[in-house]
């Protein structure tokens, strides 16, 4: 329905004057949204580098940084997005609606030493391909515990399940209201920019806006609003709805695999307490020093990595590329020891 009281609505003494008008206003429109969208991302880069220069318990390590930078860069990793053949994808708006459910549930299997992401992933995949309306919005505001354990063939309580299915409600209740009930509509409208779509998705979904409290300053990760961006641009190899023009402005996604794999290469140190909790797997809480300075100092780290690799090679290094390539090298090592941290964002 038009809105009398906007600009472009209201009448005025000239048409001429009131095109004018017009694109005045919606020329500063677009530069206020671009510069909103902007700073999300620098946010996330801002505030990891500020936890980095002031943390207590993890610091990086440059010397070490340094090496792993040198023995990568005549051949840096590449691993393929879906590479153990684990994802739902038909190439159209129903594989996006599978991501967006998939990131939406895609935080904390630690509890239970039988899950991992790979149930999750091929779980929601299997259901979706005996029920094409499995994800439809009304039915994710619908869904109970049993009936999610029911759709993964999980046997058990998930791990934070009253978080997971309060999440699938907020999920198809903002799709429904604001994009047709499509994850697709959502997507399309960010106009091919990632930056835009982490933006939407942690301005329309509260359970996406990753952001904690550190030393009196608040610091955003965002991670699995990057992470969905990061999905659609690999599922799709980065044509169709995962073509973003600015991929390269997405950071790493800070979980508790990456940091992990961080310290193990020598990038990441610990305090001695912090390192005694995680060998302990004592449950280090959210929102604690410790936990925000792992994760923010994880994104600083990454994209330190990313600007040397990037100068040593000559050409663009994404982070979302050495974020997959570390996850794959962690998810690979059992006895990884992480951090453990109940959390509905990672």
């Amino acid at each position: 329905m038009s809105d009398p009281s906007h600009p472009e609505n209201r009448q005025s003494g000239k048409l001429e004057l009131r095109q004018t008008n017009c694109s005045v206003i919606q020329t500063n429109r677009f530069l206020f949204i671009l510069s909103v969208n902007a700073a999300a991302m620098e946010e996330v880069r801002e505030t990891s580098a500020w936890v980095a220069r002031n943390s207590s318990h993890v610091t990086i390590d440059s010397s070490g940084l340094e090496k792993v930078v040198e023995s990568m860069k005549e051949s840096i990793p590449k691993v393929e997005w879906d590479y153990e053949g684990i994802h739902y994808f038909d190439n159209g708006p129903l594989t996006v609606q599978y991501l967006f459910v998939l990131d939406a549930l895609n935080f904390c299997f630690w509890p239970d030493k039988d899950l991992n992401y790979d149930h999750l992933a091929k779980g929601l995949k299997e259901a979706l391909l005996n029920d094409h309306s499995a994800f439809d919005a009304d039915r994710l505001q619908k869904y109970t515990g049993p009936q999610l354990r029911e759709l993964l063939k999980w046997p058990r309580s998930l791990p934070l399940e009253e978080e997971r299915v309060r999440l699938l409600h907020e999920v198809g209740f903002e799709l429904e209201r604001s994009f047709e009930g499509k994850a697709s509509k959502l997507v399309e409208s960010c106009g091919k920019s990632a930056v835009k779509l982490v933006a939407l998705v942690t301005r329309h979904f509260p359970g996406f806006r990753d952001h904690s409290m550190y030393k009196g300053h608040q610091v955003f990760l965002y991670k699995r609003a990057q992470i969905f961006a990061a999905d659609l641009w690999g599922a799709f190899k980065g044509q169709g709805y995962g073509e973003f023009n600015d991929i390269g402005s997405i950071t790493m996604f800070a979980d508790y695999i990456v940091p992990a794999v961080l310290q193990q290469l020598g990038v990441l140190k610990y305090s001695s307490t912090l390192a005694n909790a995680i060998q302990a797997s004592s449950e280090i809480g959210a929102g604690t020093e410790e936990e925000v300075e792992l994760r923010a100092c994880s994104i600083f780290a990454v994209e330190k990595m990313r600007e040397l690799l990037s100068i040593k090679c000559g050409k663009q290094v994404l982070s979302v590329e050495l974020d997959l390539w570390l996850w794959s090298v962690g998810v690979q090592c059992p006895s990884l020891q992480h951090h453990r941290t109940l959390s509905i964002y990672y």
